[in-house]
């Protein structure tokens, strides 16, 4: 059966557009989240890393967040629209282990996850995660 992008539609391919979506879904969702009045277009594309280093899904992420209202942007100023920050009361879950900062790429034995709805994304070291979140400034 053929797929509207022309392609056929194999289970490979399915699977690859999820993937997609869920990464455009959980960069959307922490762009909703962000505790800052504006940031720089680096300062949103860092923290869209987090969720995927692909440019051309940095790219859709930011561009639906702008389409769907999340984000104005402007000279390389990036304005959040949402206040719905993040809880680390109870949207930020601690997990023991052994992990690789998602952020920074520092081995943790303590894991620190956002909860959003689109997903959980981490693990992020206690900096990085304040960092991520913007409770704390760069």
């Amino acid at each position: 059966m053929d797929c509207d992008d022309g392609t056929e539609d194999y289970p490979a391919d399915r699977a690859r557009k999820r993937h997609h979506d869920d990464r455009v879904e959980l960069g959307l969702a922490l762009l909703e989240r962000l505790e800052h009045e504006s940031l720089s277009l680096a300062d949103v594309v860092d923290r869209i890393e987090t969720v995927t280093s692909d440019p051309t899904v940095t790219r859709t992420i930011l561009d639906e967040a702008e389409l769907r209202g999340i984000i104005e942007r402007e000279d390389g100023i990036v304005r959040p629209k949402s206040r719905q920050y993040v809880r680390f009361e109870s949207d930020v879950i601690t997990k023991d282990g052994d992990f690789s900062c998602r952020r920074c790429g520092s081995g943790l034995s303590t894991g620190y996850f956002i909860d959003l709805d689109a997903g959980e994304l981490g693990p992020f070291g206690s900096s990085c995660i304040r960092k991520v979140t913007g409770r704390d400034s760069e």
